[in-house]
C-alpha cells in the first residue's frame, strides 16, 4: 500500500490534492490559500545544492513577472524548516550567480520532512532517488484544478522560460478559446478549434474572413501580442 503511494500523482484535469504545511513564510493551507489565482508548486531535491540554488536565484528573479500574470509561486523540499531558513539567507548573502546576487526568496517554501506532500503529488520516484523528490512542476488554475505538470530529474535544471511561456499559454487558451500551436509566444498565431462538422468546414475553406487554413481541420488567426498580454497580464 505505501509502495503504491509513493507512485500516485495527480493527473491534468485533476482538482490539486489539499495539504496543511510548515513554510518559510508561515502555514499555507493549500490550494484554498490561493483560490482566485494560478500557482506554480514545485519541488526541488534538496537544500544547499546547486542546481537548486541556481533555480531559487531564477525564480525569486522571476516573482515579479509571475505575479503580474497573477501566478503564486509555491517551493516544496523534504527538508527542515531551519534548514530552509538557512539555505535562503546563504543564497542572499554569499551566492552570485550569472549577474544575480542579494537575492531574496519571499514566496513560501515548503518543509515536507514526513514526504506528505511529496508523495500526494507523486514528486517522489524511486528509480531516480527514494529520498529526494524530483524536479516537479504542477500549474494549478484559480478553480484549483491541475492544468500542466512538468517532471525534470535531480541532475537537470529547469527552463524557466518556458515554465512563463507555459503559464502565459495556459491563460491565452483559457481567455480566447483557442489552440497553441509548438513553439507559440504571444503575438504568434492561434489555432482555431477544428470544424465540428462538414458544413463548418466547407464554410471555413471558403472563407474571407482573417483566418488562414492549410486544410479543413487546421486553421489559425492572428492574436496580438498586446491583446493577449492586456487579458492575461495583472488579472
Amino acid at each position: 500500500m505505501e509502495e503504491n503511494k509513493t507512485f500516485a500523482m495527480p493527473r491534468i484535469g485533476d482538482k490539486a490534492p489539499e495539504f496543511k504545511a510548515v513554510t518559510t513564510q508561515g502555514n499555507i493551507n493549500f490550494p484554498s490559500d490561493y483560490k482566485g489565482s494560478w500557482v506554480i508548486l514545485f519541488s526541488h531535491p534538496a537544500d544547499f545544492t546547486p542546481v537548486c540554488t541556481s533555480e531559487f536565484m531564477t525564480f525569486a528573479s522571476m516573482e515579479k513577472q509571475f505575479n503580474e500574470a497573477n501566478c503564486k509561486l509555491v517551493g516544496l523540499s523534504v527538508d527542515g524548516l531551519y534548514s530552509h531558513i538557512a539555505w535562503l539567507r546563504t543564497i542572499k548573502e554569499k551566492i552570485e550567480y550569472k549577474g544575480m546576487k542579494n537575492v531574496e526568496v519571499n514566496f513560501p517554501l515548503i518543509e515536507d520532512i514526513t514526504m506528505e506532500v511529496a508523495n500526494k503529488y507523486g514528486m517522489m520516484q524511486p528509480g531516480e532517488s527514494s529520498t529526494k523528490a524530483v524536479r516537479a512542476v504542477f500549474f494549478i488554475d484559480p478553480n484549483g484544478i491541475v492544468r500542466t505538470i512538468l517532471y525534470y530529474p535531480l541532475s537537470l535544471g529547469r527552463n524557466f522560460d518556458e515554465i512563463y511561456r507555459a503559464l502565459i499559454g495556459l491563460q491565452t487558451a483559457d481567455e480566447f478559446s483557442v489552440a497553441l500551436p509548438a513553439d507559440w509566444r504571444p503575438g504568434d498565431d492561434v489555432i482555431v478549434p477544428t470544424a465540428g462538422s462538414c458544413g463548418v468546414a466547407k464554410q471555413r475553406m471558403e472563407s474571407k474572413e482573417e483566418m488562414t487554413c492549410y486544410d479543413w481541420f487546421f486553421c489559425t488567426k492572428k492574436l496580438d501580442k498586446e491583446t493577449v498580454l492586456k487579458a492575461v497580464l495583472k488579472k
